[in-house]
């Protein structure tokens, strides 16, 4: 496993979370110790019901754990009140879901922007930045497009410049390739690692393996607890 890292951009310490169930209290995550240092391009793996679904929502302050420590950023998620928490995840997490989440009667453009509206910033420096990073991402001629005239492998193009339009720290995606076929998620993919080449840190969730071949880490859960942690690829075998 990794050395530890005291400017991890992600630090948790003892992480847990028990659902209620019908048959009683369920632990999802078992005491989970993990970090996450800057430029780091890391795979969550594991089957389904591993806990590695639990975890990366905890990891985005979609959830709160039941137990444990979570530092994101050097700050104490766990002692920050709503807005502060908000902030915090505005300025530092970018997000890519599966699903990609586009609002349908937005142009690309505006869909790409939309989290700057919630932070405030005035409308020409949104559309500008828009326009850029869906250049960045090869869609600079669609900015006016709506997301039913571009393909699946496009529109997530077009949700990953959205999770960079706040410049953050961090990446999470959540099996980010798994609408797409084979070819476009090798697409999907060469376009995380140039964008971890340029310094961007990327944790990814998938459960397949031909995907997390591109990542430089892997970590597998199993039964709510990390079973192994390892290099890979140009980090080492």
């Amino acid at each position: 496993m990794p050395a530890m890292d005291n400017a991890a951009v992600i630090r948790v310490a003892g992480l847990g979370k028990s659902y209620e169930t019908a048959a009683g209290l369920f632990p999802a995550l078992k005491g989970v110790d993990l970090e996450v240092r800057p430029g780091e391009f890391i795979a969550i793996m594991g089957p389904s019901g591993s806990g590695k679904s639990t975890f990366m929502n905890l990891l985005g302050c979609l959830d709160t754990p039941t137990v444990g420590d979570y530092f994101l950023a050097g700050k104490n998620v766990a002692q920050m009140d709503r807005d502060a928490l908000a902030l915090l995840r505005n300025r530092t997490l970018g997000f890519v879901f599966q699903g990609f989440n586009l609002l349908p009667r937005m142009s690309l453009q505006d869909n790409v922007a939309l989290p700057l509206v919630y932070a405030g910033v005035d409308r020409e420096t949104r559309r500008e930045r828009a326009r850029a990073l869906l250049a960045k991402v090869g869609l600079g001629q669609y900015a006016e497009s709506l997301p039913n005239r571009i393909s699946g492998g496009q529109q997530q193009r077009v949700a990953i410049a959205r999770a960079l339009v706040n410049r953050p720290r961090l990446i999470l995606a959540d099996e980010p390739t798994g609408n797409l076929d084979s070819h476009t998620s090798e697409e999907i993919m060469r376009l995380f690692e140039a964008l971890n080449d340029e310094g961007i840190t990327i944790v990814l969730v998938t459960h397949e393996p031909d995907i997390a071949a591109h990542c430089k880490r892997q970590v597998r859960f199993l039964d709510g607890q990390i079973v192994s942690d390892r290099l890979t690829g140009e980090g080492g075998a």
